[in-house]
């Protein structure tokens, strides 16, 4: 009997998200009902999907709007205990102005809420891997620029 040699290929869970900023500067968490920690926009893929089609149909489905997404910031190799292998792809929202605020709508299955905060202090409101995953998305939009990310860390 030959075994499959593609039995020990990684098949990872991946998710795309997004940053969106306020006219100050300062990112968009949403307050998951499932989670205790905030999160950024966005969900896992569905067979099929691109991120960047996934992270458009989580942002409509989570928030009820459609703006534009921008370009790729980071693609993040971040493997948890209880989820195993994940990929994460985090794309840039730009800002949200008064227009796009305006007409949110919250899926209240999915979220309790919304708001702006300052990127030196998401690590108070949400987790460690997270917290480093969105300050490197910051430093790539400033930069123009797309990071490799292992747990939210640079890789050289």
């Amino acid at each position: 009997m030959v075994s499959n040699p593609t039995e020990s290929f990684a098949r990872p869970r991946v998710a795309a998200g997004v940053l969106f900023f306020d006219e100050l500067g300062r990112v968009m968490m949403v307050v998951p009902t499932y989670k205790d920690y905030l999160e950024i926009p966005g969900g896992y893929m569905e067979h099929g999907e691109t991120p960047t089609q996934a992270v458009a149909r989580e942002v409509k489905e989570e928030l009820g709007i459609t703006p534009p997404i921008g370009r790729l910031l980071v693609v993040d190799w971040a493997p948890t205990p209880s989820e195993g292998d994940k990929q994460l792809f985090v794309f840039d929202g730009g800002v949200l102005d008064q227009h796009w605020l305006d007409r949110i709508v919250l899926d209240q299955d999915e979220l309790a809420g919304y708001g702006f905060h300052e990127v030196a202090e998401v690590g108070t409101v949400t987790i460690p891997r997270l917290t480093r995953r969105i300050a490197q998305g910051d430093r790539a939009r400033r930069k123009g620029t797309t990071l490799y990310l292992e747990s939210g860390e640079v890789v050289a």
